[in-house]
């Protein structure tokens, strides 16, 4: 392959992981930043009630989307095993599985986006006031779901190659659209919340149509021929053992959050404003995680694959080292300006002190959430799906829930609903820790 980095299982690890992990973290800013770019349009121009209801649907989305990502995640493992075992074969038929796959589940959830909109915001309790407004920008977010599926299916193949450059420059594409198209939209012509989902449609289609041309125009066994697009029962089967623990576990992780969006939208729309504001720039501060785990669930399943156990080994020493000292770096910055932060979205006091106080607790942990996530990209990687999905499913969802349920019963307060985070990160941790001391990637 002509990608330097294509192949992970020779050269300084070090090296290899830093240099796919940089484009990855560009690309998630500026994935990032054309969501945020959203919440900012809506906020300024159309206030707190449009805000608040882009921000109620944002964990409804995650429900929904998670899924399909989970699965990418299964595809990427797959491919990449066959890429360091030099298998080109079942490299190729892995990648056309993996696009019929994504075109399949396009179509499922637009379908279930567009037609189960009132009724699923409804079950979240989402305010009356803003319940028009949500139904609004869900259905057009939705509308063009396909192509959001379709990204990241293509660049699950891509990454899996060790291409992460491309994808950098497709996001940096969409972002500029979807900026513009919020300003036109929004800021000129007035449309309303739902030509925020309707812009971001239409970036994110974009950006799969210039993934979708890379592949095809590439050469190598990645390379994506639409006649021989087809599912592959063998692979099929590998892709939804490896793929659909995460996808559980993203949509287990989902509903607990959609949970936690119910209490919240108890509080009003200010609240709902507040914390989606944090929300957003939450995301920022996740980024070095984003990168770092996409690189080591890469580098860990080609590696497996060659059966380069100890350089697995000393690659997932030095990738958690790196993510966990940016992301907590990235949390105490967050602390300290969050007033500034929070307010850029809407300046409005009792939306910025709902933010603010999520920030002042979640911030000093990120420490934690960060080595949850890297632990759980490593189990991916080495084809270890089905702990994340438990631990996560235990930690994330059921102590998350039941621990609002019980000091709901006692002591009703938003606090609990900022304080459940930090907890069950902890949780999360240790558990992995004990898990991947055990692991023996010789015997996988």
């Amino acid at each position: 392959m002509k990608n330097d980095n294509a192949v992970m299982t020779e050269g300084s690890y070090k090296k290899k992981i830093v240099y796919f992990a940089i484009p990855i973290f560009f690309g998630s800013l500026f994935q990032q930043m054309y969501s945020t770019a959203d919440s900012l349009i809506v906020g300024n121009f159309l206030g707190s009630s449009a805000l608040a209801a882009v921000s109620s649907s944002g964990n409804l989305i995650f429900l929904l989307i998670g899924f399909i990502q989970g699965l990418t995640i299964g595809c990427s493992v797959v491919i990449a095993r066959f890429i360091g075992a030099r298998d080109h074969k079942m490299t190729s038929l892995a990648v056309h599985t993996t696009v019929a796959l994504g075109l399949v589940s396009s179509l499922v959830l637009t379908l279930v986006g567009i037609f189960l909109a009132p009724q699923i915001l409804r079950l979240m309790s989402t305010p009356e006031e803003i319940m028009d407004q949500s139904v609004e920008f869900f259905r057009m977010y939705f509308l063009g779901s396909a192509g959001f599926v379709m990204y990241n299916t293509l660049v699950s193949i891509l990454q899996a190659s060790g291409d992460s450059k491309h994808p950098v420059y497709y996001l940096i594409i969409a972002s500029i659209i979807n900026i513009l198209l919020d300003l036109l939209f929004i800021g000129v012509f007035r449309f309303g919340v739902g030509a925020a989902g309707v812009a971001t449609s239409i970036s994110q289609t974009i950006s799969a149509l210039l993934a979708l041309h890379q592949l095809m125009t590439q050469s190598g066994s990645c390379r994506v021929d639409l006649r021989k697009i087809r599912f592959q029962p063998q692979i099929l089967k590998m892709i939804i053992k490896f793929g659909l623990p995460s996808g559980l576990q993203n949509s287990i992780i989902g509903l607990s959050n959609v949970i936690i969006q119910s209490y919240i939208n108890f509080y009003g729309k200010n609240a709902v404003a507040g914390i989606g504001s944090y929300c957003k720039v939450e995301g920022f501060a996740f980024l070095p995680v984003t990168c770092f785990t996409m690189a080591l669930t890469t580098f860990v399943a080609q590696n497996l694959g060659a059966k380069e156990y100890q350089r697995i080994r000393a690659g997932v020493r030095f990738g958690t080292i790196c993510t966990l000292v940016l992301a907590e770096g990235l949390g105490i910055l967050l602390f300290v300006f969050s007033p500034q932060l929070i307010g850029a979205f809407d300046s409005t006091p009792a939306v910025v002190s709902f933010g603010v106080a999520r920030a002042h607790v979640c911030g000093p942990f990120f420490f934690l959430v960060a080595f949850t996530h890297v632990m759980a990209a490593v189990m991916r990687g080495a084809g270890k799906a089905m702990i994340p999905m438990i631990i996560m499913m235990i930690c994330w969802c059921a102590v998350r829930i039941l621990t609002l349920y019980v000091v709901g019963m006692f002591y009703q307060t938003i606090q609990t609903t900022y304080w459940v985070y930090p907890l069950t990160w902890m949780l999360s941790s240790l558990a992995f820790l004990l898990c991947y001391r055990r692991l023996d990637f010789t015997k996988l």
